[in-house]
């Protein structure tokens, strides 16, 4: 089961520790999230201690009009049951009951700048993101227009010239050579460059380089759904291609169903504006034309025609 330490949140969402630095080596594996409301009211049997507990203003209310002696009882049951940290959110100060046992039990007390459900939010998509199931697929993934293209095929067919090229129209690189994609829910696939290879485009002759340094902040992105597979493959006669497209294909990544399309490429064919063609041609399906079935309803309509003349 995949995990994060709470030392990656507190830099992934900027959060003050306020307490229980000793802590920040714990790990989390559960993305939901908790707000112990029963639990100062002093109703443990739900107690969810494998959750990031959050507080936010109404239990922090809770908790102070409670007698000093239920807020010490309390706080220990909380602390004693190792839940993985506690986040204040914005506007709430954190009680010093809540400072003593952080440091005791050696577990995080953590401050936000966020309001409780944006708080909510934002931990939520980044323990999702974190902690979902990864797999490495070999290609480029560029945003074209809006659309997450991935570009796959054999070593050697240029895809990273194509970025290249691509980037040169203005659109924009999320990674090379290795793309990390996770399902965050079923139709959502979302890629990334691995740590090491962010921002960085390897081109055959030329080496490695840093695409934000030659293009600019605009020309790199950190993550893009992945909504269309573009696959390069050499020419071939003996190969089948469809030539209207009018069967839809797909390629599965984990229970997701991504549209696929496979282009054949020559040295005669620009490969950078045959994918950005595609690209296009997804987002206007996506909006509700579709060239090659009005293709197919104009060819019906004149063979219907030319056989009414008979």
């Amino acid at each position: 089961m995949a995990s994060i330490e709470i030392r990656e949140i507190i830099k992934g969402l900027k959060l003050e520790i306020i307490a229980g630095k000793s802590g920040v080596n714990r790990k989390v594996s559960n993305q939901s999230l908790s707000k112990p409301g029963l639990e100062l009211a002093g109703m443990f049997d739900f107690y969810e201690s494998d959750r990031i507990q959050i507080i936010g203003s109404k239990e922090s209310t809770f908790f102070k009009n409670l007698s000093e002696e239920d807020q010490d009882c309390r706080a220990n049951k909380l602390f004693e049951k190792d839940p993985p940290a506690f986040i204040f959110s914005k506007n709430v100060a954190v009680p010093e009951i809540f400072i003593k046992y952080a440091n005791q039990y050696s577990i995080p007390v953590c401050k936000s700048t966020y309001t409780t459900s944006s708080l909510f939010s934002e931990l939520y998509d980044f323990l999702q993101a974190r902690l979902a199931e990864r797999t490495s697929m070999h290609g480029v993934l560029m945003d074209i227009n809006g659309v997450g293209v991935l570009i796959t095929g054999k070593s050697g067919l240029g895809k990273s010239e194509v970025a290249l090229e691509l980037i040169r129209r203005g659109y924009i690189l999320v990674a090379d050579d290795l793309v990390e994609v996770y399902q965050i829910e079923k139709g959502v696939v979302i890629g990334e460059a691995p740590a090491m290879l962010k921002k960085y485009l390897e081109i055959r002759g030329v080496g490695i380089v840093n695409v934000v340094y030659l293009f600019g902040v605009k020309a790199y992105r950190e993550d893009k759904k992945v909504s269309l597979i573009v696959e390069l493959e050499k020419w071939d006669r003996e190969l089948q291609f469809d030539r209207l497209g009018m069967t839809e294909e797909y390629r599965q990544i984990f229970d997701t169903n991504v549209s696929y399309v496979q282009i054949p490429i020559t040295e005669a064919r620009n490969t950078a504006t045959l994918i950005e063609a595609a690209a296009y041609d997804y987002k206007s399906k996506q909006l509700g034309y579709d060239s090659a079935s009005e293709f197919n309803d104009l060819l019906n309509n004149q063979i219907k025609k030319n056989q009414n003349k008979e």
